[in-house]
């Protein structure tokens, strides 16, 4: 079992304009994948898809990635 990126990295607040480290987080069609491929704990994972879907809808990541 892999250890949480923000346990580790003692990040407490998953900033929604730091789109390099969300993208770590997404899949080549732009969608977040599951906690258990990621290896981010429950706490982080609530906190990872409100930070990317509010990145969305401020246009600094994309709905759909062709």
């Amino acid at each position: 079992m892999r250890q949480c990126y923000f346990c580790t990295n003692n990040i407490k607040e998953i900033d929604y304009k730091e789109t390099e480290i969300l993208k770590k987080f997404l899949d080549s069609y732009a969608r977040i994948l599951k906690k258990d491929e990621t290896g981010v704990c429950a706490k982080h994972q609530r906190k990872l898809s409100h930070a990317v879907k509010n990145s969305r809808i401020m246009a600094l990541l994309p709905f759909v990635s062709r």
